[in-house]
């Protein structure tokens, strides 16, 4: 199992951020040691970061060996979805100049165990809620690159096999982009649902 995470993935959160629209998906990794599942705790390692932000994101998981899929067959490739939580530590994130680390702390993946069909994914509602309040609420459709485009260009790079996750990027919301900044910390209970998909909830606590 491999994790492809693609940033910058949605208009809203591209206009919070001041970033410009990427002209192709833009491709990082999260360690798969970063996986946790609902209902665990996203452990905060004080001695690394003090900015720890959350995302919501559509997860695809694949069902089969994907290489030089066209885009037009490419959902027929998917196993399922699911709900995932780009954890990020923003401030490392900012000063390693690539994203890595930041998102591959132990625990920063929460990822559902629950694989759903959705008859279009690129009309489902996301919202994250840090202890009952919302933070984002949008929809799949201000994806900048679809589900089928993602593993489409995806595939011509590298083979998709079996299992593999890929996170489709978040929107508007996170908290590193508000003004004061907020971050995660001690007791909150993060929740992040997708329409049809399912709600993921993990307490935070530091270690």
């Amino acid at each position: 199992m491999k994790i492809v995470a693609i940033g910058l993935n949605y208009m809203d959160h591209v206009r919070e951020s001041g970033a410009t629209p990427p002209e192709k998906p833009l491709v990082f990794t999260k360690f798969t040691t970063a996986v946790i599942g609902d209902g665990d705790e996203i452990r905060i390692p004080r001695a690394i970061t003090e900015r720890v932000d959350w995302e919501v994101e559509l997860a695809v998981v694949i069902d089969r060996d994907a290489k030089d899929v066209a885009e037009a067959d490419a959902l027929s490739y998917v196993r399922g979805y699911t709900v995932a939580n780009d954890v990020s530590a923003r401030d490392v994130q900012f000063a390693d100049g690539q994203w890595v680390r930041a998102k591959s702390l132990d625990t920063f993946c929460p990822l559902g165990s629950e694989l759903v069909q959705v008859e279009d994914p690129q009309n489902l509602k996301l919202i994250t809620r840090v202890n009952g309040e919302v933070m984002q609420d949008s929809n799949t459709s201000e994806m900048i690159f679809g589900v089928a485009e993602l593993i489409s260009f995806c595939s011509h790079s590298f083979t998709l096999e079996a299992g593999d996750v890929i996170l489709t990027g978040t929107p508007w919301g996170c908290g590193e982009f508000m003004e004061p900044k907020r971050s995660l910390k001690q007791g909150d209970v993060v929740e992040c649902e997708i329409e049809g998909v399912g709600v993921l909830r993990n307490p935070v606590i530091e270690a």
